[in-house]
């Protein structure tokens, strides 16, 4: 093959998955009546004339069909009904089908049929998934494709650190000139402390000192006085140099740990753009119809996190068509469209990276859930009329070790390994897994991980001496409880707090307990309990600590802890060189229900859980005098789910957050607006008592120590600049502060 052909080939793979997606996304929308019929019919030509650009005629075959499809339905000669979208989706599937095989390597290729108009008979051999992944594998080492903007990135941030170091050198030089200056004080200290032991001797021996003296005496006096004063003014500069250098260097450094990560990162494209055709692949072959959604597939992740989850997430899929795509008459009876629908979708929400696998299925089959862990003795069985086990604590049990409901092991249900493996693949990137209904109908999984595989954003506890840290998104807040408020339930203490509007009674636990300490009383303090708050899914735990540390990105290592296995995500190397232990707040909760049966099955720290997409949005008061930093932070915030309201300044945000007419929860200002900066904003906010707890985030160009220091001390939650704006860094700081 040709260098031009194989580049062409390259920009052809891009433009005909634009095309695809984008049809395919009308398509969903074509029974509201939302469709672009002009869109599709252009995309369709223009796929066509693609293909035969690039010399693949089967491709440009099954895209004219599709061309003159939409042009009938344009035309009012065809209806666009089921069958006829049907049809279509088939077409495209095939499309895909034809690209994928002419970019595989020549021993793995496979005929295609060009334009089926029933599903395309199952290959002999099952797709491989390594396909999907663009990374090159030599044998001997992973190779990373790296854009020249990104080196240059780098480059620029690694000269930056270089020249604040060089500047750091002339420190020195002041430095050595202060101990000349300090060593000359120091003999004229000497002399005239000889001086003054001669004026003291004559003096006691009842000599008069002369005119003279004292005249040569007081000169050298105020010499000494003004070369002290001198020194002091260096000393105090040196130090204002020292400080403000050492701020430059952590920032120059920080820059380039962050330019660094950027270049680890990659398009999830790159791991799992080839699932949607493997997965309609895998159904074809076990004779079921499955309309594939990938959403979100333009997201950067860190390669090494996108490769752990490759193939838990192809093992949820699986499971979505094994479990979740009922044969057609089954589904039509029950009133749903006859092919089957598997998403796949990723997206970025406080910080972290959300993959949902869902499915319009039959649902998690309860009682097949409930029979098989009492069948593994994970439960005991019910005595007659006792309600059932609550549902987050069913659930649970599915990712237990070698649990399954596959009634028979065959290809498309896997090996009966159960959903084990893919709770231990998120474990050890510090993340959790989450299995849920979908409502009216289907099954959805969700993975919630880091966008980096190694550096963690922790809150660092204290419980019984030891210090542990706990991934900072799953906390949900801080608390300081009276310990003669707290409750009891059957015997156990709890806390009423308020969430979500609501009150809650939640269990309270010494987290000492639950890490190897079971007797370990609750830690008081002046008659208080800290704790910390910690969700998983529909469940909220208080865990009680000794002391509650700061946030701080470290740096965790996979290293077991015998004994703690399973609470224990990693470990982190503290300042004095000891290990501390990260652990995983999911497996916490989790072990409390199965320490304490009875209190969940009763319902104790069960809040009301909505769908992501039911819940009401937080809102957000962006105040900024730029239209267009208005306008960029507005698209950043929106596609994240919030709610966005806009001020042009201080004076006119005090307005909108006094007037009522919106709940805020938090306000995103500039320091440098007219009529009111945001240091006045952020000032009157705290100096208003119904305003002082809303949290406030200065982002700003003004980038000097002093500012910082000064819209901290002011009461700002956090202090981000603009010179270097990543929209990774504001999003991940809103999750955190929220």
């Amino acid at each position: 093959m040709t260098d031009i052909r194989k580049q062409l080939l390259v920009a052809f793979e891009v433009e005909h998955r634009e095309h695809l997606d984008a049809i395919r996304s009308a398509l969903d929308h074509a029974g509201r009546g939302e469709i672009d019929l002009t869109d599709v019919f252009r995309r369709a030509h223009s796929l066509k004339g693609a293909a035969r650009a690039v010399d693949l005629p089967a491709v440009e075959d099954v895209a004219h069909q599709l061309e003159a499809v939409f042009w009938q339905v344009l035309e009012g000669q065809q209806s666009l009904d089921e069958p006829t979208l049907a049809t279509v989706r088939r077409n495209l599937d095939t499309i895909e089908d034809l690209v994928a095989d002419v970019l595989k390597p020549p021993a793995v290729r496979a005929p295609v049929q060009s334009a089926p108009a029933s599903p395309t008979a199952p290959r002999e051999s099952e797709p491989s998934l390594a396909q999907a992944d663009t990374i090159v594998d030599s044998g001997g080492g992973s190779y990373l494709r790296v854009s020249a903007e990104q080196m240059e990135e780098l480059s620029t941030s690694m000269h930056q650190l270089l020249t604040v170091l060089q500047a750091n050198e002339s420190l020195d030089d002041d430095l050595r000139q202060i101990e000349i200056d300090s060593r000359g004080l120091r003999r004229n200290w000497d002399h005239l402390q000889e001086q003054m032991n001669a004026l003291g001797a004559n003096a006691q021996h009842g000599y008069n000192a002369t005119q003279r003296s004292t005249a040569s005496f007081a000169p050298r006096l105020r010499d000494f006085d003004q070369s002290l004063k001198t020194l002091l003014r260096k000393v105090s500069a040196l130090t204002r140099e020292r400080r403000q250098s050492s701020w430059s260097i952590d920032q120059a450094a920080r820059q380039v740990r962050e330019n660094i990560d950027r270049v680890s990162l990659v398009s999830a494209e790159t791991v799992f753009g080839g699932f949607g055709q493997m997965v309609r692949e895998i159904a074809r072959k076990a004779g079921r119809d499955v309309h594939v959604r990938s959403i979100g597939l333009d997201i950067q992740v860190d390669r090494q996190v996108l490769q752990a989850l490759k193939d838990p997430v192809m093992h949820l899929l699986r499971n979505a068509v094994s479990h979740g795509a009922e044969p057609p008459d089954e589904r039509i009876t029950k009133g749903k469209p006859e092919r089957a629908e598997v998403t796949l979708e990723l997206a970025s929400r406080g910080g972290r990276l959300v993959i949902g696998i869902r499915d319009d299925g039959r649902g998690p089959d309860l009682a097949r859930i409930e029979q098989v862990a009492i069948e593994r003795g994970l439960l005991q069985p019910r005595a007659p009329g006792h309600p059932p086990p609550m549902m987050d604590q069913l659930l649970a049990l599915v990712f237990t070790p070698g649990f399954s409901t596959a009634g028979e092991v065959d290809r498309l249900s896997g090996r009966g390994m159960g959903l084990s493996v893919v709770a231990e693949a998120v474990r050890k990137l510090q993340g959790s897994a989450l299995l849920r209904p979908r409502y009216p109908h289907g099954t959805e999984v969700v993975l919630n991980v880091p966008f980096t595989a190694a550096r963690q954003p922790l809150l660092l506890l204290e419980a019984e001496g030891r210090m542990y840290g706990l991934p900072a998104h799953a906390v949900e807040r801080l608390l300081r409880l009276r310990a003669n408020a707290l409750e009891s339930v059957e015997g156990r203490p709890a806390a009423r707090i308020e969430i979500g509007g609501q009150d809650a009674v939640v269990p309270l636990v010494a987290l000492a307990a639950l890490t190897g300490s079971p007797n370990a009383p609750l830690p008081t303090e002046a008659g208080h309990v800290k704790a910390v708050l910690v969700r998983h899914g529909s469940r909220t735990c208080a865990l009680a600590v000794n002391a509650v540390h700061d946030v701080r990105t470290m740096l965790v290592s996979d290293v077991q802890a015998i004994g703690l296995n399973d609470l224990v995500s990693g470990t982190v190397l503290l300042e004095d060189e000891m290990p501390g232990l990260v652990l995983s707040p999911d497996r916490l909760i989790e072990h409390w229900i199965r320490n304490e049966g009875r209190l969940a099955a009763g319902g104790l720290g069960l809040t009301g859980w909505a769908p992501e997409e039911e819940r009401q949005a937080r809102t957000i008061l962006v105040v900024d005098d730029s239209i267009t930093t208005r306008t960029l932070e507005k698209s950043i915030l929106e596609a994240q789910g919030y709610e966005v309201l806009l001020s042009v300044d201080g004076i006119d945000a005090l307005h909108v957050l006094r007037s009522g007419e919106a709940m805020i929860d938090l306000v995103i200002a500039d320091v440098e607006m007219p009529r009111m900066d945001g240091f006045g904003l952020l000032q009157a906010i705290k100096n208003d008592p119904r305003l002082s707890t809303l949290p406030v985030i200065l982002m700003t160009s003004r980038a000097d120590p002093e500012d910082v220091r000064k819209g901290l001390d002011l009461g700002a939650s956090a202090y981000i600049t603009k010179q270097k704006f990543d929209q990774r860094d504001l999003l991940a700081t809103i999750g955190q502060v929220l």
